[in-house]
């Protein structure tokens, strides 16, 4: 995610939130300006009373429209009933409570076993998979001549 934090700090929030795009929010999930337009104009599709697959225009393919569509979804941007895609609000107040309970997080001096809490994550370097060994770079001179 593409997430500028000073662009919704108090002071450049309430300059945005006077004129909301749709174009602001697909660039939170997405970098790319072609995977953005393609979510923007399915998320204003949606919000113009709904959205089914087979309404989806020339220019999205189907099944990229349905990845993006299943993506809102899990995001909680929208809902998926009786074969039709609207917008929800399930996306604000979880999203509230993650920010208020990053912040409980910091104000919080206790130290944590973070072994213990990723107990089956790998630690340390991961091994070589590949290309030359230690002793072959070593041996060999400036770019790769002995």
């Amino acid at each position: 995610m593409a997430i500028k934090y000073w662009e919704f700090e108090d002071a450049p929030f309430r300059e945005k939130v006077k004129n909301p795009k749709v174009a602001d929010i697909a660039r939170i999930f997405f970098e790319n300006e072609t995977e953005a337009y393609r979510f923007a104009v399915l998320l204003s599709m949606a919000k113009k009373g709904g959205l089914r697959l087979k309404d989806v225009p020339d220019g999205i393919p189907i099944a990229t429209a349905k990845r993006y569509l299943d993506y809102a979804v899990q995001l909680g941007l929208l809902k998926h009933e009786n074969s039709i895609y609207e917008l929800t609000d399930r996306y604000s107040k979880p999203f509230r409570n993650i920010a208020s309970y990053i912040k409980a997080w910091m104000e919080t001096p206790s130290e944590e076993d973070l072994s213990i809490e990723f107990a089956n994550a790998k630690q340390g370097k991961q091994d070589k998979r590949g290309g030359r060994s230690q002793k072959e770079s070593a041996d060999s001179g400036p770019a790769g001549i002995p």
